[in-house]
């Protein structure tokens, strides 16, 4: 049987006991109504996981015994930085779960002149929660034990502004330049636009910032597609694909 893999975000230390929080506590009481005695697997984005057993179910929660630890890092050698610009509906959680599973370092979620989603700052608390749980789900089905950083809501402009020691790359269609072309070391920016693109100002402001434009193939993708093609390109020639 499968041994389910469970976040949580607290110290773990072998032969501790504590309670599982209630989101955990539900999930695996009601969800996958595990019993006393059970083994779960536990992680905390430190690329430790602690082998645990259920040993006390309540009303609403779980008691478990860690049993011990090791250590498994799982991370590729090549540190992907994606610059994602916000997409509409459900797009969005599709491009974080998938970049999170292809083993990206950060992500970090931008607006643009063409961006079409507007958010207002209550409902982007919301969204970066979500989005975050979104990334922990990923982890914890992929088997990593690091937990990619959403980071806050910026504009592009800003972005592409910080400092930033290592590659730095923008999809453009327009360009002719390949990811075979570039010399990349082990720290990237990934920069994927929105579903009408950059404008003219964003691209001349890049050329500026020293990103280099690449077209992945001849066809235009859609912006859920092109971060999966990309991350998967990046990982295949420099990463650990």
């Amino acid at each position: 049987m499968r041994i389910p893999r469970i976040y949580q975000k607290v110290e773990l230390n072998v032969a501790s006991e504590f309670e599982l929080t209630p989101e955990a506590s539900h999930y695996i009481s009601k969800v996958l109504r595990l019993t006393v005695d059970s083994p779960i697997t536990l992680f905390n984005g430190n690329n430790y996981i602690y082998q645990a057993k259920i040993i006390e179910i309540k009303n609403k929660s779980v008691k478990v015994h860690v049993n011990q630890s090791e250590y498994k890092n799982v991370e590729s050698n090549l540190q992907i930085h994606l610059g994602q610009v916000i997409s509409r509906g459900d797009k969005m959680d599709l491009t974080i779960q998938k970049a999170v599973e292809l083993g990206v370092t950060s992500i970090y979620p931008l607006t643009s002149a063409r961006c079409g989603v507007k958010l207002d700052q209550s409902r982007l608390k919301k969204k970066l929660l979500h989005w975050t749980k979104i990334a922990i789900s990923a982890c914890e089905q992929s088997g990593r034990n690091f937990v990619p950083k959403i980071h806050e809501v910026t504009s592009v402009n800003e972005w592409v502004n910080d400092s930033f020691s290592g590659a730095k790359i923008c999809l453009e269609p327009s360009s002719s330049q390949t990811i075979k072309s570039l010399m990349i070391d082990q720290n990237l920016r990934l920069l994927i636009g929105p579903e009408g693109g950059f404008n003219d100002d964003e691209i001349n402001l890049f050329q500026k910032s020293n990103f280099s434009n690449i077209i992945l193939g001849k066809r235009i993708l859609r912006t859920e597609t092109a971060g999966f093609a990309a991350i998967s390109a990046l990982q295949t020639l420099y990463g650990d694909f």
